[in-house]
């Protein structure tokens, strides 16, 4: 281990604060000595709130949607296939646009704070056009591609934000922030399927598109990213002791062995793994978001509880983010990503056995886990991406893990849509829970480059 002290200068904060930089014997470079009221004047813990708030406010574009597809359906004349393929290629933008930005943040183009404000200003334009546009390809370029690049750039922006803060516990903070991401979208639910009509929907929709764009524009305000290499001075990187919090988390997640570029990252192997894991993992979850509400009616169930059933998803979908990201610390990421995508698979067959049997209360536990599983590993990939390859280019690294969502809109949303109409609801659930355990096998072969497989795990 060797460590160099530097005096403050033109890299340091305003403060005047002065750093060292210690190389470990992985040669892995950590920079400490400023602490985050140095750098940002107040707590890091901001950087876990503001972006928590602002993955709230853009949730309503995913985890609302399906319930107010039927409206939407009758006012502008779509079909059931049309509306399904509005919210795919919304995915797809909004997982498609993480690695691009995520590579200009880390060139210096763009900044978390722009970044945010041009992910505002974008949303506001798909609620306008989801709310205005009766052409369905006009209502896809509005809302499927300007909106969902605007939430990819506010959802990518809030994570990394999360993970550069807190290197030495992101399984908790990360698990916190994406949470947002579902049950904020809880009250849009309820509206959209109790206060949500053909005569009120230019209102309704025109003032969610406002409300996005108030909130993540408050929150992108006080966005900053640390230095590069920064890490917290309570916590030592090198022994993995000291007196914060992220101690025990070191001992069970350790750092990267070093800063890995996206190339070096996809070389390793791990990285396309992770990737594939996503993929598979995220269509079913997408699988479930986009049709619990509509196979509830399709088995009798009342208005009540198809909504609540979406309800109860979104928010443990939510819950289970923040839940598990806290037992990743104690449990070890991997362990913790192989457990919820094995709960998911678990979970779409149990759909199946509510709906045969027209069980009401099984079929709110299986959304609940559902939701669970469904929601938990995207915190756990967000994780395990700088626990693997680093801080320093963890847009981008992220990124390309992330953008495995975009593959996963397709099957999981529109692709779902034919599987339903050829197989119908049981068949489609069948296939789901099958590709989950598919991609609990392949979570399974994850190591972190570098390191010795049994301290990985």
């Amino acid at each position: 281990m060797t460590a160099e002290p530097i005096a403050a200068g033109s890299s340091a904060p305003a403060t005047g604060a002065k750093y060292r930089e210690i190389t470990d014997e992985h040669g892995r470079v950590y920079r400490v000595g400023e602490t985050d009221r140095d750098i940002l004047g107040h707590s890091r813990k901001f950087m876990v709130y503001l972006p928590w708030i602002a993955m709230m406010a853009i949730s309503v574009s995913e985890y609302a949607y399906g319930s107010a597809e039927d409206t939407l359906s009758h006012a502008h004349g779509w079909t059931q296939s049309n509306t399904f393929w509005i919210l795919s290629i919304w995915v797809f933008f909004q997982a498609g646009i993480a690695f691009p930005a995520g590579w200009l943040r880390e060139k210096g183009i763009l900044s978390a704070r722009r970044a945010m404000y041009i992910g505002s200003f974008m949303c506001l334009i798909g609620f306008l056009a989801l709310s205005h546009l009766s052409n369905v390809w006009l209502a896809i370029l509005g809302f499927g591609v300007i909106g969902g690049l605007g939430s990819g750039f506010v959802y990518s922006t809030c994570i990394n934000m999360v993970g550069k803060w807190f290197p030495e516990r992101k399984g908790g903070k990360t698990g916190f922030v994406n949470g947002g991401f579902a049950y904020g979208s809880l009250p849009f639910i309820f509206i959209f399927n109790y206060a949500f009509d053909t005569g009120n929907y230019h209102r309704v929709l025109d003032m969610i598109g406002a409300y996005v764009l108030v909130v993540v524009l408050a929150c992108a305000f006080f966005f900053k990213d640390p230095p590069k290499n920064w890490w917290p001075a309570e916590v030592d990187p090198i022994a993995r002791a000291g007196a914060g919090k992220g101690a025990a988390s070191l001992a069970k997640n350790p750092p990267a062995v070093r800063q890995f570029t996206p190339k070096e990252a996809i070389r390793t192997g791990m990285l396309p793994l992770m990737w594939l894991s996503l993929v598979l993992t995220a269509g079913v979850s997408i699988f479930g978001i986009s049709f619990q509400v509509d196979f509830a009616k399709e088995v009798g169930f009342g208005p009540l509880v198809a909504a609540s059933s979406m309800g109860v998803m979104a928010v443990i979908n939510g819950v289970g983010r923040g839940v598990v990201g806290w037992l990743s610390d104690i449990w070890g990421r991997k362990l913790s990503l192989v457990f919820v995508i094995v709960v998911l698979g678990l979970a779409q067959f149990g759909v199946i056995w509510a709906g045969k049997i027209h069980s009401e209360w099984l079929f709110l536990a299986f959304a609940f886990l559902s939701g669970f599983g469904g929601g938990a590993f995207y915190p756990m990939f967000a994780a395990l991406t700088p626990d693997y390859f680093g801080e320093n280019y963890n847009a981008t690294n992220y990124g390309l893990v992330y953008s495995g969502k975009l593959v996963s809109g397709l099957f999981g949303g529109g692709l779902g849509s034919m599987v339903v109409a050829a197989w119908g609801y049981n068949g489609a659930y069948a296939l789901a829970g099958g590709i989950s355990m598919l991609a609990a096998v392949v979570a399974l072969l994850l190591r972190q480059p570098g390191r010795e497989a049994a301290a990985a795990t």
